[in-house]
């Protein structure tokens, strides 16, 4: 018997979307340039760190798998690129002011309040910024042990964290005074939506 369904049109296809356990269609967004109109000097720093420790992960593997001798600092270093990877990518973030904020709660509240909780956050985090900072300064000046694979003492790990430390509580203080003075706006202060609206 032969099939007389025709072939499927393009608004048939349309209304099959909207159609409950019709096939699914997503949209997929198109290719856009990256804007490198922020990039600073200091943000090449975690994208360097980042291609040693993929070219040193990459000898690890190298050695390992295809010619059966490992060399033994790539591990070892591999975990401190990774380190520093991590800690000056985070300096970025802190300029940036691109850390993670649940902000669902905060839409609702009012603008004075919203203000208020962002100061007492900017506030906290550039302490915490600068206890850490103390902390690893202490904890760099007491490290004599050096690392297994290399004659390098593991203060130096602890000196570059600090440091970033550091860097991190100078962007959030200029943060936190920017936004004081009105100058900048963050997720918690942007003008809140109508709870009428929907959370969506």
């Amino acid at each position: 018997m032969a099939d007389n369904k025709a072939p499927q049109r393009a608004d048939d296809r349309a209304d099959d979307r909207a159609t409950p356990g019709g096939p699914v269609e997503f949209a997929v967004p198109e290719d856009q340039e990256p804007d490198l109109s922020d990039m600073r000097a200091v943000d090449v720093i975690p994208v360097a760190m980042f291609w040693v420790l993929a070219g040193v992960v990459f000898l690890q593997f190298f050695t390992r798998y295809v010619l059966n001798d490992s060399l033994g600092w790539t591990e070892e270093i591999a975990r401190y690129l990774l380190i520093v990877s991590a800690f000056t990518g985070a300096v970025i973030a802190v300029r940036k002011d691109s850390h993670i904020v649940v902000e669902f709660f905060y839409r609702y509240l009012s603008m004075r309040t919203r203000k208020l909780l962002s100061a007492t956050i900017d506030v906290a985090k550039t302490a915490f910024f600068v206890a850490a900072t103390w902390y690893s300064v202490e904890l760099a000046m007491r490290t004599r042990q050096k690392m297994a694979s290399i004659e390098v003492s593991k203060a130096v790990i602890y000196w570059i964290v600090a440091a970033c430390f550091a860097a991190m509580a100078l962007y959030a203080a200029r943060l936190a005074w920017d936004r004081f003075h009105g100058r900048r706006h963050g997720a918690l202060t942007q003008p809140p939506v109508d709870p009428s609206a929907g959370a969506f």
